[in-house]
């Protein structure tokens, strides 16, 4: 008995062949040419208004956020902003500062108030203050009253944490604001 090796004519029932016409492959490569630019250009857009951010501080429990850019922070959300030039953080951080991740505890309208070391948003701790940091250096405590349009309050629960709760801080205004971040890691 005689073995042949079976055609692309023999799977078919008509005897033609399947071979894709040349402007059916013009078509396809046409449109995974589109398709694919447009993707990229998807993710260039996505690009320009996000970022990852890693935490080196352990005023959080994350230490990696994705960051979107350009979106005013509510309240209970994690924030990434420029902490400032204030001698006390150029003193610790240096001279042009990484930016900071902390939590938007208060937003505009909100009234931020002490009782002792307690600091509170609209009535809640949040916050306590310290009097000296590690090195012994005074902290001042920061702002009080209505958080302004623009602003936010931002600081963590954790007793270190360096913040809003300080003057060197203060309220966290619009230009300094960088993003709202999402924990992911």
């Amino acid at each position: 008995m005689e073995r042949r090796m079976a055609t692309a004519s023999d799977a078919s029932p008509t005897g033609r062949s399947r071979a894709m016409p040349p402007w059916a492959r013009g078509f396809v490569g046409a449109a995974v040419f589109v398709f694919g630019y447009f993707g990229l250009q998807s993710l260039a857009a996505w690009h320009d208004s996000h970022a990852i951010f890693i935490n080196a501080s352990e005023s959080l429990p994350n230490w990696a956020l994705l960051v979107e850019a350009g979106r005013f922070p509510k309240r209970g959300e994690y924030v990434v902003f420029d902490p400032g030039r204030d001698p006390l953080v150029v003193k610790h951080f240096g001279g042009k500062p990484k930016p900071f991740a902390k939590i938007a505890y208060g937003v505009p309208g909100d009234v931020v108030s002490r009782v002792a070391e307690r600091v509170l948003v609209n009535g809640h701790e949040v916050a306590r203050l310290k009097p000296l940091t590690r090195q012994g250096e005074k902290l001042v405590p920061g702002p009080t009253g209505i958080v302004p349009t623009g602003c936010i309050f931002a600081a963590t629960p954790h007793k270190d944490g360096f913040d809003s709760r300080y003057a060197a801080i203060g309220f966290v205004c619009g230009h300094h604001l960088i993003g709202v971040g999402e924990p992911i890691l």
